[in-house]
Protein backbone atom coordinates (compact mmCIF):
# COMPACT_ATOMS: atom_id res chain seq x y z
CA UNK A 1 0.00 0.00 0.00
CA UNK A 2 2.79 2.34 0.95
CA UNK A 3 4.18 1.61 -2.68
CA UNK A 4 1.22 2.51 -4.37
CA UNK A 5 0.74 5.70 -2.22
CA UNK A 6 4.08 7.00 -2.79
CA UNK A 7 3.83 6.44 -7.07
CA UNK A 8 0.59 8.04 -6.84
CA UNK A 9 1.61 11.28 -4.87
CA UNK A 10 4.64 11.17 -7.46
CA UNK A 11 2.41 11.03 -9.92
CA UNK A 12 0.53 13.97 -8.91
CA UNK A 13 3.69 16.03 -8.58
CA UNK A 14 4.67 15.13 -12.10
CA UNK A 15 1.60 16.41 -13.75
CA UNK A 16 1.96 19.70 -12.75
CA UNK A 17 -1.19 21.94 -11.63
CA UNK A 18 -3.39 20.68 -14.35
CA UNK A 19 -6.60 18.91 -14.43
CA UNK A 20 -5.44 14.81 -13.86
CA UNK A 21 -7.25 12.71 -16.64
CA UNK A 22 -10.41 10.91 -16.06
CA UNK A 23 -9.58 7.59 -14.66
CA UNK A 24 -12.78 6.06 -16.37
CA UNK A 25 -12.76 8.05 -19.23
CA UNK A 26 -12.42 4.45 -21.63
CA UNK A 27 -14.77 2.59 -19.29
CA UNK A 28 -17.68 0.82 -21.05
CA UNK A 29 -19.84 2.31 -18.98
CA UNK A 30 -21.99 5.07 -19.98
CA UNK A 31 -24.61 7.56 -18.17
CA UNK A 32 -27.36 6.22 -17.84
CA UNK A 33 -30.36 8.54 -19.82
CA UNK A 34 -33.18 10.47 -18.10
CA UNK A 35 -36.43 8.49 -18.42
CA UNK A 36 -39.70 9.62 -18.33
CA UNK A 37 -43.23 8.25 -18.18
CA UNK A 38 -46.43 9.89 -18.51
CA UNK A 39 -49.43 8.28 -16.72
CA UNK A 40 -52.61 7.86 -18.10
CA UNK A 41 -54.33 9.83 -15.24
CA UNK A 42 -51.30 12.85 -16.16
CA UNK A 43 -48.67 12.47 -13.50
CA UNK A 44 -45.21 12.72 -15.12
CA UNK A 45 -42.63 10.49 -13.74
CA UNK A 46 -38.81 11.40 -14.50
CA UNK A 47 -35.48 9.38 -13.18
CA UNK A 48 -31.79 9.62 -13.40
CA UNK A 49 -30.21 5.82 -12.52
CA UNK A 50 -27.11 6.22 -10.30
CA UNK A 51 -25.61 2.71 -10.62
CA UNK A 52 -22.79 3.49 -7.95
CA UNK A 53 -24.95 5.10 -5.75
CA UNK A 54 -26.17 3.69 -2.34
CA UNK A 55 -29.20 5.83 -2.39
CA UNK A 56 -32.66 6.94 -3.77
CA UNK A 57 -34.01 10.46 -3.68
CA UNK A 58 -37.44 10.92 -4.79
CA UNK A 59 -39.51 14.49 -5.19
CA UNK A 60 -42.44 14.98 -5.37
CA UNK A 61 -43.14 18.58 -7.28
CA UNK A 62 -46.15 20.65 -7.48
CA UNK A 63 -45.95 23.46 -9.79
CA UNK A 64 -48.22 25.94 -7.54
CA UNK A 65 -46.61 27.95 -4.85
CA UNK A 66 -46.49 31.28 -3.53
CA UNK A 67 -48.01 33.77 -6.58
CA UNK A 68 -50.78 31.14 -7.08
CA UNK A 69 -52.48 32.09 -4.36
CA UNK A 70 -55.38 34.49 -3.84
CA UNK A 71 -54.79 37.41 -1.48
CA UNK A 72 -57.28 35.86 1.21
CA UNK A 73 -55.32 32.64 0.84
CA UNK A 74 -52.02 33.95 0.94
CA UNK A 75 -49.73 31.59 2.99
CA UNK A 76 -51.90 28.14 1.71
CA UNK A 77 -48.92 26.34 -0.30
CA UNK A 78 -46.38 26.74 2.69
CA UNK A 79 -49.22 25.88 5.59
CA UNK A 80 -50.13 22.86 3.03
CA UNK A 81 -46.63 22.05 2.99
CA UNK A 82 -46.39 21.67 7.08
CA UNK A 83 -49.54 20.10 7.30
CA UNK A 84 -48.90 16.62 4.68
CA UNK A 85 -46.50 15.17 7.13
CA UNK A 86 -48.75 15.86 10.09
CA UNK A 87 -50.67 12.28 9.27
CA UNK A 88 -52.70 10.81 6.99
CA UNK A 89 -55.63 8.76 6.90
CA UNK A 90 -53.76 5.50 7.81
CA UNK A 91 -50.56 7.03 9.74
CA UNK A 92 -50.34 9.29 12.46
CA UNK A 93 -47.39 11.74 11.68
CA UNK A 94 -45.21 9.77 14.48
CA UNK A 95 -46.12 6.75 12.10
CA UNK A 96 -44.60 8.31 9.16
CA UNK A 97 -41.21 9.85 11.47
CA UNK A 98 -41.08 6.23 12.61
CA UNK A 99 -40.79 4.69 8.78
CA UNK A 100 -38.49 6.60 7.31
CA UNK A 101 -36.36 6.94 10.68
CA UNK A 102 -36.10 3.74 11.26
CA UNK A 103 -34.39 2.67 7.54
CA UNK A 104 -32.06 6.12 8.38
CA UNK A 105 -34.17 8.49 6.05
CA UNK A 106 -35.07 11.78 5.75
CA UNK A 107 -38.10 13.59 4.64
CA UNK A 108 -38.84 16.82 4.44
CA UNK A 109 -40.28 19.72 2.14
CA UNK A 110 -40.43 23.50 0.74
CA UNK A 111 -42.22 26.08 -0.51
CA UNK A 112 -40.91 28.76 -3.47
CA UNK A 113 -43.24 31.17 -5.41
CA UNK A 114 -43.55 28.39 -8.35
CA UNK A 115 -43.53 25.70 -7.10
CA UNK A 116 -43.97 23.58 -3.99
CA UNK A 117 -41.52 20.23 -3.35
CA UNK A 118 -42.09 17.01 -1.24
CA UNK A 119 -38.86 14.82 -0.94
CA UNK A 120 -37.32 12.00 0.67
CA UNK A 121 -33.65 10.56 0.80
CA UNK A 122 -33.51 6.70 1.34
CA UNK A 123 -31.41 3.86 0.85
CA UNK A 124 -32.01 2.28 -2.20
CA UNK A 125 -33.75 -0.64 -1.02
CA UNK A 126 -36.66 1.34 0.47
CA UNK A 127 -37.62 2.95 -3.12
CA UNK A 128 -41.45 1.66 -2.34
CA UNK A 129 -41.25 2.45 1.15
CA UNK A 130 -40.70 6.13 -0.11
CA UNK A 131 -42.61 6.48 -3.28
CA UNK A 132 -45.68 4.39 -1.12
CA UNK A 133 -44.91 7.75 1.94
CA UNK A 134 -45.17 10.07 -0.82
CA UNK A 135 -48.17 9.30 -2.45
CA UNK A 136 -49.92 9.32 0.99
CA UNK A 137 -49.35 12.93 2.03
CA UNK A 138 -50.24 13.76 -1.26
CA UNK A 139 -53.43 12.15 -1.94
CA UNK A 140 -54.80 11.28 1.52
CA UNK A 141 -53.96 13.82 3.92
CA UNK A 142 -55.81 13.81 7.14
CA UNK A 143 -55.82 18.13 7.37
CA UNK A 144 -57.34 17.45 11.08
CA UNK A 145 -58.54 20.69 12.69
CA UNK A 146 -56.34 20.22 15.66
CA UNK A 147 -53.65 19.92 13.25
CA UNK A 148 -54.37 23.26 11.74
CA UNK A 149 -54.64 24.81 14.65
CA UNK A 150 -51.02 23.33 16.08
CA UNK A 151 -48.96 24.38 12.69
CA UNK A 152 -50.31 27.84 12.47
CA UNK A 153 -49.06 28.28 15.71
CA UNK A 154 -46.00 26.76 14.10
CA UNK A 155 -46.03 29.40 10.66
CA UNK A 156 -46.69 32.32 12.76
CA UNK A 157 -43.41 31.91 14.78
CA UNK A 158 -41.85 31.70 11.48
CA UNK A 159 -42.83 34.45 9.93
CA UNK A 160 -42.07 36.23 13.43
CA UNK A 161 -38.50 34.36 13.06
CA UNK A 162 -38.14 36.13 9.63
CA UNK A 163 -39.03 39.75 11.10
CA UNK A 164 -36.47 38.98 13.50
CA UNK A 165 -33.92 38.63 10.94
CA UNK A 166 -32.77 42.22 9.24
CA UNK A 167 -31.40 40.66 6.00
CA UNK A 168 -34.70 38.64 5.87
CA UNK A 169 -36.63 41.55 5.87
CA UNK A 170 -34.53 43.54 3.36
CA UNK A 171 -35.31 40.73 1.23
CA UNK A 172 -38.78 40.44 1.67
CA UNK A 173 -38.95 44.96 1.08
CA UNK A 174 -37.24 43.82 -1.97
CA UNK A 175 -39.55 41.79 -3.70
CA UNK A 176 -42.59 44.07 -2.72
CA UNK A 177 -40.56 47.04 -4.41
CA UNK A 178 -38.90 44.37 -7.94
CA UNK A 179 -42.76 43.23 -8.38
CA UNK A 180 -45.24 45.90 -7.16
CA UNK A 181 -48.52 45.13 -6.70
CA UNK A 182 -47.82 41.49 -7.72
CA UNK A 183 -48.10 37.77 -6.31
CA UNK A 184 -44.16 37.40 -7.13
CA UNK A 185 -43.36 40.15 -4.33
CA UNK A 186 -45.60 38.59 -1.42
CA UNK A 187 -43.95 36.39 1.12
CA UNK A 188 -44.33 32.59 0.16
CA UNK A 189 -44.99 32.41 4.44
CA UNK A 190 -48.36 34.43 4.45
CA UNK A 191 -49.10 37.90 5.97
CA UNK A 192 -49.67 37.08 9.52
CA UNK A 193 -53.69 38.20 9.14
CA UNK A 194 -54.11 35.40 5.96
CA UNK A 195 -52.21 32.68 8.12
CA UNK A 196 -54.03 33.43 11.30
CA UNK A 197 -57.56 33.73 9.00
CA UNK A 198 -57.01 30.30 7.04
CA UNK A 199 -59.39 27.83 8.15
CA UNK A 200 -59.25 23.70 7.50
CA UNK A 201 -61.62 23.92 4.78
CA UNK A 202 -59.81 27.60 3.13
CA UNK A 203 -56.32 24.70 3.13
CA UNK A 204 -58.48 21.55 1.84
CA UNK A 205 -60.42 23.46 -0.80
CA UNK A 206 -56.55 24.75 -1.70
CA UNK A 207 -55.48 20.95 -2.04
CA UNK A 208 -58.14 19.59 -3.56
CA UNK A 209 -58.16 21.95 -6.46
CA UNK A 210 -54.37 22.29 -7.07
CA UNK A 211 -52.36 18.84 -5.77
CA UNK A 212 -53.66 16.95 -8.95
CA UNK A 213 -51.91 15.07 -11.58
CA UNK A 214 -51.55 18.22 -14.09
CA UNK A 215 -49.68 19.77 -11.66
CA UNK A 216 -47.52 17.16 -10.20
CA UNK A 217 -43.86 15.67 -11.46
CA UNK A 218 -42.52 12.34 -9.34
CA UNK A 219 -38.70 13.11 -9.91
CA UNK A 220 -36.07 10.68 -9.01
CA UNK A 221 -32.51 9.94 -9.16
CA UNK A 222 -30.01 7.11 -7.62
CA UNK A 223 -30.01 3.55 -7.67
CA UNK A 224 -33.20 2.69 -9.15
CA UNK A 225 -35.14 0.90 -12.12
CA UNK A 226 -37.35 3.26 -13.94
CA UNK A 227 -39.80 0.55 -14.84
CA UNK A 228 -40.09 -0.29 -11.11
CA UNK A 229 -40.26 2.82 -9.95
CA UNK A 230 -43.05 3.90 -12.71
CA UNK A 231 -44.97 0.29 -11.49
CA UNK A 232 -44.74 1.54 -8.05
CA UNK A 233 -46.14 5.42 -8.78
CA UNK A 234 -48.75 4.22 -10.93
CA UNK A 235 -50.16 2.42 -7.54
CA UNK A 236 -49.29 5.30 -4.96
CA UNK A 237 -50.89 8.04 -7.09
CA UNK A 238 -53.53 5.88 -8.61
CA UNK A 239 -56.54 8.26 -7.01
CA UNK A 240 -55.77 11.07 -8.38
CA UNK A 241 -57.09 12.39 -11.58
CA UNK A 242 -57.59 15.34 -13.40
CA UNK A 243 -56.69 19.18 -12.93
CA UNK A 244 -55.39 22.05 -14.59
CA UNK A 245 -52.00 24.27 -14.38
CA UNK A 246 -52.93 28.11 -12.67
CA UNK A 247 -53.11 30.69 -14.34
CA UNK A 248 -50.66 33.61 -14.06
CA UNK A 249 -50.15 36.88 -15.32
CA UNK A 250 -47.24 38.62 -15.71
CA UNK A 251 -46.01 41.49 -13.42
CA UNK A 252 -46.38 45.53 -14.00
CA UNK A 253 -42.84 46.84 -14.70
CA UNK A 254 -40.66 48.07 -11.88
CA UNK A 255 -39.96 51.15 -11.27
CA UNK A 256 -36.96 52.64 -9.23
CA UNK A 257 -37.52 52.85 -5.73
CA UNK A 258 -36.47 53.00 -2.29
CA UNK A 259 -37.66 52.06 0.50
CA UNK A 260 -36.00 52.53 4.47
CA UNK A 261 -37.26 50.50 7.31
CA UNK A 262 -35.42 51.58 10.54
CA UNK A 263 -34.55 49.54 12.88
CA UNK A 264 -31.94 49.63 16.17
CA UNK A 265 -29.87 47.01 14.58
CA UNK A 266 -26.17 46.61 14.73
CA UNK A 267 -25.67 46.11 11.14
CA UNK A 268 -27.11 48.08 7.88
CA UNK A 269 -28.55 45.74 5.63
CA UNK A 270 -28.72 46.77 2.16
CA UNK A 271 -30.94 45.20 -1.02
CA UNK A 272 -30.30 46.59 -4.83
CA UNK A 273 -32.13 44.92 -7.34
CA UNK A 274 -33.24 45.07 -10.94
CA UNK A 275 -35.32 42.71 -13.18
CA UNK A 276 -33.66 40.08 -15.15
CA UNK A 277 -34.59 37.16 -17.41
CA UNK A 278 -37.18 34.76 -16.90
CA UNK A 279 -36.26 31.04 -16.85
CA UNK A 280 -36.02 30.27 -20.38
CA UNK A 281 -34.89 33.61 -21.63
CA UNK A 282 -32.51 33.02 -24.23
CA UNK A 283 -29.86 34.96 -22.42
CA UNK A 284 -30.36 32.63 -18.84
CA UNK A 285 -26.79 31.26 -19.13
CA UNK A 286 -25.20 34.64 -19.56
CA UNK A 287 -26.86 35.79 -16.53
CA UNK A 288 -25.24 32.79 -14.41
CA UNK A 289 -21.81 33.98 -15.62
CA UNK A 290 -22.67 37.76 -15.61
CA UNK A 291 -23.64 36.93 -11.81
CA UNK A 292 -20.83 35.07 -11.06
CA UNK A 293 -18.50 37.66 -12.28
CA UNK A 294 -20.60 40.22 -10.38
CA UNK A 295 -20.46 38.79 -6.99
CA UNK A 296 -21.02 35.15 -7.59
CA UNK A 297 -18.13 34.09 -5.30
CA UNK A 298 -14.84 34.92 -4.09
CA UNK A 299 -13.04 35.94 -6.83
CA UNK A 300 -16.59 37.98 -8.04
CA UNK A 301 -15.66 42.18 -8.34
CA UNK A 302 -18.17 42.68 -5.65
CA UNK A 303 -16.21 40.35 -3.09
CA UNK A 304 -12.27 41.34 -4.07
CA UNK A 305 -13.60 45.05 -3.96
CA UNK A 306 -15.97 44.99 -1.33
CA UNK A 307 -14.51 42.98 1.43
CA UNK A 308 -10.91 41.94 0.16
CA UNK A 309 -9.79 45.91 -0.50
CA UNK A 310 -12.21 47.62 1.02
CA UNK A 311 -13.01 45.87 4.13
CA UNK A 312 -16.64 47.37 3.97
CA UNK A 313 -18.60 44.09 5.03
CA UNK A 314 -18.35 40.52 6.23
CA UNK A 315 -21.38 39.60 3.68
CA UNK A 316 -21.51 40.57 0.15
CA UNK A 317 -23.24 38.63 -2.77
CA UNK A 318 -24.90 38.46 -5.76
CA UNK A 319 -28.09 36.15 -6.75
CA UNK A 320 -30.32 36.02 -9.89
CA UNK A 321 -34.03 34.78 -9.76
CA UNK A 322 -35.92 33.46 -12.50
CA UNK A 323 -39.58 32.81 -13.02
CA UNK A 324 -41.85 31.66 -15.57
CA UNK A 325 -42.62 35.31 -16.88
CA UNK A 326 -40.16 37.42 -15.00
CA UNK A 327 -36.74 37.44 -13.27
CA UNK A 328 -34.59 39.60 -10.96
CA UNK A 329 -31.02 39.89 -10.24
CA UNK A 330 -30.51 40.78 -6.26
CA UNK A 331 -26.89 42.24 -4.57
CA UNK A 332 -26.99 42.18 -1.03
CA UNK A 333 -24.19 43.21 1.49
CA UNK A 334 -24.22 43.71 5.31
CA UNK A 335 -22.05 46.46 6.59
CA UNK A 336 -21.66 49.03 9.36
CA UNK A 337 -24.44 51.76 9.58
CA UNK A 338 -22.02 54.61 9.33
CA UNK A 339 -20.06 53.15 6.09
CA UNK A 340 -23.48 52.77 4.79
CA UNK A 341 -23.18 55.29 2.16
CA UNK A 342 -19.76 54.48 1.10
CA UNK A 343 -20.92 50.85 0.52
CA UNK A 344 -23.53 51.57 -1.73
CA UNK A 345 -21.18 53.93 -3.76
CA UNK A 346 -18.62 51.47 -4.03
CA UNK A 347 -21.41 48.80 -5.24
CA UNK A 348 -22.11 51.16 -8.00
CA UNK A 349 -19.15 51.52 -9.13
CA UNK A 350 -18.28 48.44 -9.28
CA UNK A 351 -22.04 47.80 -11.34
CA UNK A 352 -20.68 50.80 -13.64
CA UNK A 353 -17.38 49.83 -14.84
CA UNK A 354 -19.26 45.94 -15.71
CA UNK A 355 -22.02 48.38 -17.48
CA UNK A 356 -19.22 50.40 -19.64
CA UNK A 357 -16.65 48.01 -20.07
CA UNK A 358 -18.22 44.24 -19.67
CA UNK A 359 -15.90 41.45 -18.40
CA UNK A 360 -12.67 40.18 -18.96
CA UNK A 361 -11.53 36.82 -20.98
CA UNK A 362 -10.15 35.65 -17.67
CA UNK A 363 -13.00 36.70 -15.63
CA UNK A 364 -15.34 34.86 -18.30
CA UNK A 365 -12.86 31.81 -18.21
CA UNK A 366 -13.38 31.79 -13.60
CA UNK A 367 -17.00 32.46 -13.75
CA UNK A 368 -17.44 29.55 -16.68
CA UNK A 369 -15.34 27.35 -15.35
CA UNK A 370 -16.87 27.73 -11.42
CA UNK A 371 -20.66 27.55 -13.12
CA UNK A 372 -19.19 23.99 -15.24
CA UNK A 373 -17.57 22.66 -12.03
CA UNK A 374 -20.11 23.06 -9.55
CA UNK A 375 -23.11 21.22 -12.04
CA UNK A 376 -20.99 18.61 -12.30
CA UNK A 377 -19.95 18.06 -8.36
CA UNK A 378 -23.70 18.44 -7.88
CA UNK A 379 -24.16 15.19 -9.80
CA UNK A 380 -22.39 13.23 -7.25
CA UNK A 381 -25.78 13.73 -4.94
CA UNK A 382 -28.91 11.78 -5.49
CA UNK A 383 -30.47 14.76 -4.34
CA UNK A 384 -28.86 17.11 -6.81
CA UNK A 385 -29.72 15.06 -9.46
CA UNK A 386 -33.53 14.52 -8.48
CA UNK A 387 -33.68 18.24 -7.74
CA UNK A 388 -31.70 19.35 -11.15
CA UNK A 389 -34.70 17.32 -12.51
CA UNK A 390 -38.03 18.13 -10.50
CA UNK A 391 -36.70 21.40 -11.11
CA UNK A 392 -36.54 21.66 -15.07
CA UNK A 393 -39.94 19.51 -15.22
CA UNK A 394 -41.93 22.47 -13.40
CA UNK A 395 -40.10 25.36 -14.20
CA UNK A 396 -39.90 24.11 -18.18
CA UNK A 397 -41.77 21.06 -18.54
CA UNK A 398 -38.54 19.09 -20.07
CA UNK A 399 -35.65 17.62 -18.44
CA UNK A 400 -32.39 19.08 -19.68
CA UNK A 401 -29.62 16.76 -20.46
CA UNK A 402 -26.67 17.59 -18.69
CA UNK A 403 -24.66 18.12 -22.37
CA UNK A 404 -27.11 20.43 -22.88
CA UNK A 405 -26.37 22.71 -19.90
CA UNK A 406 -22.45 22.30 -20.38
CA UNK A 407 -23.30 23.53 -23.86
CA UNK A 408 -25.15 26.86 -22.68
CA UNK A 409 -22.81 27.51 -20.60
CA UNK A 410 -19.52 27.12 -22.57
CA UNK A 411 -20.91 28.79 -25.90
CA UNK A 412 -21.41 31.95 -23.43
CA UNK A 413 -19.18 34.74 -24.77
CA UNK A 414 -18.15 37.94 -23.16
CA UNK A 415 -19.93 40.19 -25.99
CA UNK A 416 -23.34 37.99 -24.60
CA UNK A 417 -22.31 38.67 -20.85
CA UNK A 418 -22.04 42.29 -21.94
CA UNK A 419 -25.27 42.68 -23.19
CA UNK A 420 -27.63 40.98 -20.68
CA UNK A 421 -25.51 43.23 -18.00
CA UNK A 422 -26.46 46.64 -20.04
CA UNK A 423 -30.14 44.45 -20.51
CA UNK A 424 -30.45 44.43 -16.77
CA UNK A 425 -28.84 47.63 -15.30
CA UNK A 426 -30.04 50.19 -17.53
CA UNK A 427 -33.31 49.25 -16.06
CA UNK A 428 -34.90 50.32 -13.12
CA UNK A 429 -32.70 50.10 -9.90
CA UNK A 430 -34.97 49.83 -6.61
CA UNK A 431 -33.08 49.43 -2.86
CA UNK A 432 -34.19 48.13 0.12
CA UNK A 433 -32.60 48.92 3.30
CA UNK A 434 -32.81 48.02 6.99
CA UNK A 435 -30.95 49.72 10.03
CA UNK A 436 -30.61 52.27 12.68
CA UNK A 437 -31.08 55.42 9.87
CA UNK A 438 -33.21 57.15 8.51
CA UNK A 439 -33.67 57.30 4.28
CA UNK A 440 -31.67 60.75 4.30
CA UNK A 441 -28.81 59.77 5.71
CA UNK A 442 -27.96 57.49 3.02
CA UNK A 443 -26.14 58.62 0.03
CA UNK A 444 -29.30 57.61 -2.16
CA UNK A 445 -29.29 57.69 -5.57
Amino acid sequence: MAVVAAASVAAVAAAGSGPLPDPLAHSETKPAPIEQTDLPNGLRIVSETMPEARSVTLGAWVRVGGRDEPDDLSGASHFLEHLLFKGTEERSAREIAEAVDAVGGEMNAFTAREHTAYYARLPYQQLGLGVGLLGEVLTAPALRPSDVDAERQVIVEEILMNLDSPEDRAHTLLARLLFPGHPLGRDVLGEMATVEALGRDDIDGFFRRWYRPATMVLAAAGRLDHAELVAVASNAFASLEGGALPERHAPPPAEASVVVEEDDTEQAHLCLGWRGPEVEDADRWAMAVANQVLGGGMASRLFQEVREERGLAYAVYSHPSAYSDSGCLTVYCGTAPKRAPETLRVIDAVVEDLLADGVTDGELTVASGYLEGSLLLSLEDSGGRMGRLGRDLVQRGRALSLEEQLDGIRAVTAADVHRVLRRVFEGPRVLAAVGPFHADELDLR
